[in-house]
């Protein structure tokens, strides 16, 4: 958490280090999924797991990400993020991924009709688009977080946070939590 202002929330600091931990592993990675998980419980209750991810003694507050398994290939997000469900030990969760953007100007440009294998390669090759890694999380209580990183701005202090950047994916990261 070395560029993570000790002033946010839990929830933007979990979400400003997972996104640390992804810009460490560079660009054109697959989609990541984390467990967010109360540091003080996860301590007292599973030390070794605590000791194993490397917190030290003055961690007593706050969230800790978990990386979960690789998410399967082939399989479209929202379909994979539907059959999640969370043991009660995870207080929420979290997904880093790679998309491209392109600004809201570009809509009115958008060809009619177009299948979604066709629509992406339309913005694939669009000359406004750009790369994005977005980390967006969530909290079984419906407090969310994210953060956007421009690859053309690749840099700890470009990073934009808020908590309806990306009102989609933390609505489908929302359902997990759903009985």
């Amino acid at each position: 958490m070395s560029n993570t202002p000790m002033a946010a929330s839990p929830l933007t600091r979990a979400v400003l280090e997972i996104d640390e931990y992804a810009s460490g592993l560079g660009w054109d990675q697959p989609a990541r999924l984390f467990a967010l998980v109360d540091t003080t419980r996860l301590k007292t209750q599973e030390p070794a797991l605590a000791a194993q991810l490397g917190l030290d003694e003055e961690q007593t507050t706050g969230l800790t990400p978990i990386e979960q398994d690789e998410i399967p290939t082939g399989k479209p997000l929202d379909e994979f993020l539907g059959t999640i469900a969370w043991p009660d030990a995870v207080v929420g969760c979290a997904l880093t991924v790679e998309r491209l953007m392109l600004p809201p100007s570009a809509e009115a440009s958008v060809p009619e009709g177009l299948s979604e294998h066709k629509l992406t390669q339309w913005v694939a090759e669009h000359p406004d688009r750009q790369e994005v890694r977005m980390t967006v999380a969530v909290l079984r209580n419906g407090t969310r977080d994210s953060a956007l990183r421009l690859r053309a701005k690749d840099s700890p202090t470009e990073v934009l946070t808020g908590g309806d950047l990306v009102p989609g994916l933390a609505e489908a990261l929302a359902a997990t939590f759903e009985e």
